[in-house]
C-alpha cells in the first residue's frame, strides 16, 4: 500500500509539467496567430493607406509679403496701425505732413493756367496776324489799282500831247499848251513810277505779314487748348503735384497683418524707405524641403496633407503641390557649397516643393509666416 502511495505521489509531478507544457504551446501559438494576424493588419493598412505617400517635417509656412514703403518724403504727422494688427486692402497706416505737397500743388495749378493763357495768347497773335496779311492784301490791291489809274492817266497824257502835236502846225496850239501837254506826259510817267513802286513796298509789307503768320501759326497749329505742349507739360506736373499729395496717406497694398513696423510719429523719413512688412495670411502657402530621393514619383497636383505644432495634429490642412523649385537651397545659398574638393563627403540634398493650402481652412485656422508644418504628398495618383 504503501509502494503504490509513493508511485501516484510520484507521477503527480510529471503530469501536471505536461499540462502545463501544452497549455504554454497553445498560448504561444494563439499569440503567434494575433502578431501575424496584427502584421497582417499593419501591412494591409500600410498598403492601402501608406504606401505611395513622401512625408518632411522640413516645411515651413510663407507668403508672399508686401514691404510697405514711402513713395514720398516727409515727416511722420499720424501712424494709425500697431505691430501684429490685421488690415484691409486701402486701410489707412500712415499719414505723412502733406504741407509741401499742397503748395506745390497750387504752384502746379497757376504753372497750368499760366500756359492755358499764353496758349490764348498765341492764339489771338495768329487771329492778328492774320488781320495783317488780309489788311496787307488790300494795300497791294489798292496799290496795283493806282497803277492802272497811274497807266491810264498816262495814256490819256500821250493822246493829248499827241492831238495837240498834230495840229501845232496850223497855229491853232500855242507852244505853251504843247509845252504844258508834254509836262502833263511826264508827271502822268512819273505818278505811274511811283504807283509800281507803293506796289512793291506793299507786296514787301505782306511778305513780312505773312512771316508773323507762319510763326503765330505755328504755335498754334494742330493743337486745341488742350492739346499744346505747354498746357500738356502742365497738366503732368500738376497731376504728379496731386499724386505726390495723395501718396501722403499710405495704405495698405494688401490684407494682412502688420509686422515690423518702422515708423514712428514725428520721424522724417525718405522716398523708398520701407516703414513696415504687411503678411497675406489669408494666401499662405507652405514650402516643403523634401529628399531628392523621394521626387520619383512626387508630381504638381497631387494632393497634400499637412499638420502644424501651432494647432497639434487635430487640425489636418489640406494642400496641393503647385511648384518644384529649380534647384536646391545650397546651390543658391550666399556661399555655395564646393563639392570638387578632396574631403568630399555625400549629403543628400533637398529641393523645395510649393504646396498650396485650401483657403477656407486657412480662414477658419490662419496659419504665420515661419511656422513649422509636417507634409505628407499622397503618390499614389501617379
Amino acid at each position: 500500500m504503501a509502494d503504490e502511495t509513493a508511485a501516484t505521489e510520484t507521477g503527480a509531478p510529471d503530469t501536471a509539467l505536461q499540462i502545463n507544457g501544452a497549455r504554454r504551446k497553445t498560448l504561444l501559438r494563439i499569440l503567434a496567430l494575433v502578431v501575424l494576424a496584427a502584421a497582417t493588419l499593419w501591412g494591409a493598412w500600410y498598403y492601402l493607406t501608406q504606401a505611395g505617400r513622401v512625408h518632411t517635417d522640413n516645411a515651413y509656412v510663407g507668403a508672399d509679403s508686401a514691404q510697405v514703403t514711402a513713395l514720398v518724403s516727409g515727416p511722420v504727422k499720424e501712424v494709425r496701425v500697431s505691430g501684429t494688427q490685421a488690415v484691409k486692402k486701402g486701410d489707412i497706416l500712415v499719414i505723412l505732413d502733406d504741407a509741401d505737397q499742397r503748395i506745390a500743388v497750387a504752384d502746379a495749378e497757376a504753372a497750368l493756367r499760366l500756359a492755358r493763357q499764353r496758349y490764348g495768347q498765341a492764339d489771338a497773335n495768329a487771329d492778328a496776324a492774320r488781320a495783317r496779311v488780309a489788311a496787307r492784301d488790300a494795300d497791294v490791291a489798292q496799290a496795283r489799282a493806282r497803277l492802272r489809274d497811274a497807266e491810264a492817266s498816262v495814256e490819256r497824257a500821250r493822246a493829248d500831247l499827241a492831238r495837240r502835236e498834230s495840229i501845232a502846225g496850223t497855229g491853232a496850239v500855242s507852244a505853251e499848251e504843247l509845252t504844258a501837254a508834254r509836262a502833263a506826259v511826264k508827271q502822268a510817267q512819273a505818278a505811274r513810277d511811283l504807283a509800281a513802286a507803293a506796289i512793291a513796298a506793299a507786296e514787301a509789307t505782306r511778305g513780312s505779314a505773312s512771316g508773323d503768320l507762319g510763326a503765330a501759326e505755328a504755335v498754334v497749329r494742330g493743337t486745341t487748348v488742350d492739346t499744346a505742349p505747354e498746357v500738356a507739360a502742365a497738366e503732368a506736373r500738376l497731376e504728379k503735384a496731386r499724386l505726390d499729395l495723395a501718396r501722403t496717406v499710405i495704405r495698405a497694398p494688401v490684407d494682412g497683418i502688420v509686422t515690423n513696423r518702422q515708423v514712428q510719429v514725428g520721424q522724417r523719413i525718405a522716398a523708398g524707405a520701407p516703414i513696415m512688412v504687411i503678411v497675406p495670411i489669408a494666401t499662405a502657402y507652405v514650402d516643403a524641403n523634401f529628399k531628392e530621393s523621394q521626387f520619383g514619383d512626387i508630381r504638381i497636383g497631387q494632393p497634400v496633407e499637412l499638420t502644424s505644432d501651432y494647432y497639434g495634429g487635430d487640425v489636418v490642412y489640406r494642400g496641393k503641390v503647385v511648384g518644384i523649385a529649380g534647384g536646391t537651397g545650397a546651390a543658391f545659398s550666399l556661399i555655395p557649397a564646393q563639392n570638387a574638393t578632396g574631403n568630399w563627403v555625400k549629403v543628400v540634398q533637398r529641393l523645395p516643393v510649393r504646396i498650396a493650402l485650401d483657403p477656407k481652412q486657412l480662414k477658419e485656422h490662419p496659419l504665420r509666416v515661419g511656422l513649422s508644418m509636417e507634409a505628407t504628398i499622397d503618390t499614389r495618383g501617379n
